[in-house]
């Protein structure tokens, strides 16, 4: 490193703040050797700015301090204040603005032409982290003029890209993106390497802003892989990912995020930690866990104060109220506290929080009476349904419904609920992949509440069942959208096998599993950055009539399951009508469900030699308590049809083919009306040749295969070896049928992590996603396969909901444990009836009312599978 001078090092600090280190600290070796103390300043600088970039901010502070002081005592005035500027910026990254301030103002008076231009850019810095945006954004436009008056690439791209983030967080964001643009452009042109990562990453903020989760997530897995390429550590980095993840919402994913980086963030990202602090208290809000909530949203907004972050901290300051608002609080302190904090939040740029801020007390105003405040909190926040992203116009159409209703216009008042839902529709239709297209759903939730609560009021049994269908399962309306072939998911998914297999090897031989754990749950992370970075598109099906319903099901009958209020409620459509139906507390029901699983997986894991007795009386009991719940009460419009049963995520889970009306009857579950009518009205036709599979460990597996295998046609069988996941992929693709024999396990954590276990790992719902043709019918003869995790508006994740929103027709599957050696003569009558033309339902009601006699085991066996679909 010899001759290396210290500006070389301050000039390499964005390129490789590793090398920059080792060039300062050779510059500042031979500067001191011949008594040049401004060379040390510069080179003090450099190691400071370069540690800066490393994250560790106690080393950058000493090391510019002693830049100042350094180059103080030779007289410098320009190193000197040079020196502060550079401080000023460390300063503020660690909270400290106010000293940040003073510092980088006494900088200025001693600088000149670039290096005034240089400090302006740095005070605008300053000023935006103390959210005095109009300020702050002089102070870049004068760097940015400056710095393309004189040729100044380095001094531009910094300045634009702090400009950009400034308009991305104060909505100007097409003006955001052509800043970063720009910027990472000249970046390239001078070799800085992690300067474009970071151009990257607040490019994916100001994605995140506007609603483009797929294109944020997109650019922040780029800059990341860049980071690490570079080995450059970002902690502070987690927290503008939990943004997003806030946002989709991505709940259990983003608490995690929040108590890693609260565990990982060190004193001296204190900016870091304040934030950290105020999206778990936002995760805490959203999960009913209210008490929480108030206590970490407090200490944010003590951390703002602090550092003098005025927004934040009446962005915490409004989690607070609304906490006390969700908490029952209707005072009209809160009222008024919350008005305050609405036109704050606007004020400062943050209009989302505003607007919730507005409706909230709106809402408290009405239920005091005074609606003169009620209408004009709402005036104002429904004037956001005319622009901006699709979250805020949603928003603005909930308040313009909520100001019609108010006013006496009801049919207007829906009118908007419905735009609104629209809107969210095509929103959650851009998100491309099914998981971000199910747990959006969630933000649909106040309209559709609304909505609901209108038509329950009414009696009309329609417009509960239009209300109800608005909002469920909504994600499998859409067009289904696939990964690009060139997205790297293939193999991600190969390689998550691989790792999988090798656990599996481990555990066998005794071995630690530890690293090869870590390495799992990096796969799994990489599968779904690379599935959430798909672009959607295509068509939402349409909520059908009452009318189209009554047609297609001709002498069947349709119950939908309604969980309102706390209250479980029925539609039924039978005999070209509609009637509603109320059933009781949704609590008695899940209690007896819980009840009768744990009955079923007791008849099914007790040793043989048991008495059962009890046992299955319990379950009897409990199948019973849940008919006379559930059924008994429609018995009239229900006595004689087929059923086709939509029931609320509430009960999911239940084994319908226990109870005793179901008992020997078509029985069709499904996640919607609307998805039951695209799959009755399905016309695809697929090839001709069936796919029979087998998995590994199951003794059963091939002996149900091959007694299946005369009865299914012309079919691809696989078993042994053969049965590979991209081979039974490949053969699922378009077959008429597909039956797959295996271990099955149900995530609870990650439902698009259920797998069927094959020879080389397992078959995720990621890999059927990937399917361009569905198999029409599939039969899982899977312990638990047919369970699926439920997000608000009853959105499926699992084996179910990827199936039935690619297209697939039938699926058959169970929701219970079931072991292999005993539903084989089962699943071989199954495919005897299917044979003989009749239905998937209707064979399955007679083999199971054929089989549940042959005592206990093969009671809890048979009734655990369902017919899904059409």
């Amino acid at each position: 490193m010899a001759g290396v001078s210290a500006a070389a090092a301050l000039e390499a600090r964005q390129r490789d703040p590793h090398a920059a280190i080792v060039m300062g600290r050779s510059a500042l070796r031979a500067a001191r050797s011949v008594g040049d103390a401004g060379e040390a300043s510069v080179a003090e600088r450099a190691i400071g700015l370069s540690l800066r970039e490393l994250h560790d901010f106690d080393g950058a502070l000493r090391h510019l301090r002693r830049a100042v002081r350094i180059a103080e005592q030779a007289g410098s005035g320009r190193l000197a204040a040079l020196a502060r500027v550079s401080l000023a910026f460390v300063l503020s990254n660690t909270g400290r603005h106010a000293e940040a301030l003073r510092t980088v103002n006494a900088a200025l008076p001693e600088l000149r032409g670039v290096d005034a231009d240089y400090a302006r850019m740095q005070r605008g810095l300053v000023l935006h982290y103390l959210c005095r945006y109009d300020e702050a954004q002089r102070e870049y436009n004068w760097a940015i003029d400056a710095a393309r008056r004189d040729g100044d690439k380095l001094g531009e791209a910094r300045a634009r890209n702090n400009r950009g983030l400034l308009r991305a967080y104060t909505g100007g964001l097409r003006a955001a993106d052509e800043d970063f643009d720009r910027a990472a452009a000249l970046y390239r042109d001078l070799d800085q390497e992690l300067a474009v990562a970071d151009v990257r990453w607040n490019a994916g903020i100001s994605a995140s802003r506007a609603g483009d989760v797929p294109r944020a997530l997109t650019m922040f897995a780029e800059a990341e892989r860049e980071y690490r390429r570079l080995e450059v550590p970002r902690p502070a980095l987690l927290i503008n990912r939990l943004e997003l993840l806030v946002s989709v919402p991505l709940l259990e994913e983003a608490r995690a995020a929040a108590d890693r980086a609260l565990a990982e963030l060190g004193k001296s990202l204190v900016l870091a930690r304040s934030e950290a602090l105020f999206y778990r208290a936002r995760i805490a809000l959203m999960e009913d866990d209210l008490e929480l909530a108030v206590r970490l949203a407090v200490l944010a907004r003590k951390g703002f104060r602090r550092e003098k972050r005025e927004v934040w901290e009446v962005g915490a300051r409004h989690l607070e109220l609304r906490a006390a608002y969700l908490s029952g609080d209707r005072s009209r302190g809160l009222c008024t506290a919350m008005a305050r904090v609405a036109s704050r939040l606007d004020e400062l740029g943050w209009r989302m929080a505003g607007l919730e801020a507005r409706v909230d007390a709106a809402l408290i105003a009405r239920e005091l009476g005074d609606e003169r405040r009620a209408l004009v909190e709402l005036t104002a926040a429904g004037a956001a349904r005319r622009g901006g992203p699709a979250a805020h116009r949603v928003q603005g159409w909930y308040a313009e419904a909520l100001r019609r209703d108010l006013e006496g216009n009801a049919r207007g008042a829906q009118l908007a609920l419905r735009r609104g839902l629209v809107l969210l529709d095509e929103y959650r239709v851009s998100l491309g992949a099914a998981e971000l297209r199910a747990l959006s759903g969630a933000q649909g939730k106040a309209l559709a509440l609304e909505g609901l609560r209108s038509a329950v009021a009414s009696g009309h049994a329609g417009r509960v069942l239009s209300w109800a269908e608005s909002w469920r399962a909504g994600a499998l309306r859409m067009t289904p959208a696939r990964p690009p072939e060139d997205s790297g998911l293939a193999d991600a998914l190969a390689e998550l096998r691989a790792v999988t297999s090798d656990i599996d090897v481990a555990l066998s031989a005794g071995k630690p599993t530890a690293a090869l754990r870590q390495r799992q749950l990096r796969g799994e992370q990489r599968v779904r950055e690379l599935t959430r970075q798909t672009s959607g598109g295509g068509a939402v099906d349409r909520v059908p009539a009452v009318r189209d319903l009554a047609w297609a099901l001709e002498d069947a009958a349709l119950v939908e399951y309604l969980d309102f209020e706390g209250a479980l409620l029925a539609v039924v459509v039978a005999g070209g009508r509609a009637s509603l139906h109320r059933l009781g507390p949704v609590e008695g029901a899940v209690r007896e469900i819980r009840l009768l699983r744990f009955a079923l997986h007791r008849l099914v894991t007790l040793p043989e030699q048991v008495d059962k007795t009890a046992v299955r009386a319990g379950a009897e009991h409990a199948a019973s308590l849940l008919d006379r719940r559930l059924l008994v009460p429609l018995r009239g419009r229900l006595d004689g049809r087929a059923l086709v049963l939509a029931p609320t995520g509430m009960l999911g889970g239940l084994p319908w083919a226990a109870l005793p009306g179901c008992r020997g009857r078509s029985v069709t579950v499904v996640p919607s009306a609307t998805v039951w009518l695209r799959a009755a009205s399905s016309s695809r036709v697929p090839h001709d040749r069936a796919v029979l599979a087998a998995g590994p460990r199951l003794p059963a597996a091939p002996t149900e295969i091959a007694a299946i295998r005369p009865l299914a046609g012309e079919a691809s069988v696989l078993v042994g070896d053969a049965a590979t996941v991209d081979a039974v992929a490949s053969a699922m693709d378009g077959a008429p049928l597909a039956h797959v024999a295996a271990h099955g396990s149900f995530r609870a954590d990650n439902p698009l992590f259920s797998a069927l276990e094959l020879a080389d790992g397992p078959l995720t719902v990621y890999d059927l996603e990937r399917l361009r043709t569905p198999p029409a019918r599939v039969v899982l003869s899977a312990c638990d396969s047919g369970l699926s995790a439920v997000r608000p508006g009853d959105e499926l994740m699992g084996f179910t909901a990827a199936l039935l929103g690619l297209g697939t027709r039938t699926l058959v599957a169970p929701v219970v444990p079931v072991p292999a050696e005993t539903t084989t003569p089962l699943m071989v009558d199954l495919h005897r009836r299917l044979g003989e033309g009749q239905t998937p339902a209707v064979a399955l009601a007679g083999a199971q009312e054929a089989y549940a006699g042959d005592g206990d085991l093969a009671f809890a066996a048979s009734v655990g599978f369902l017919c899904f679909g059409a």
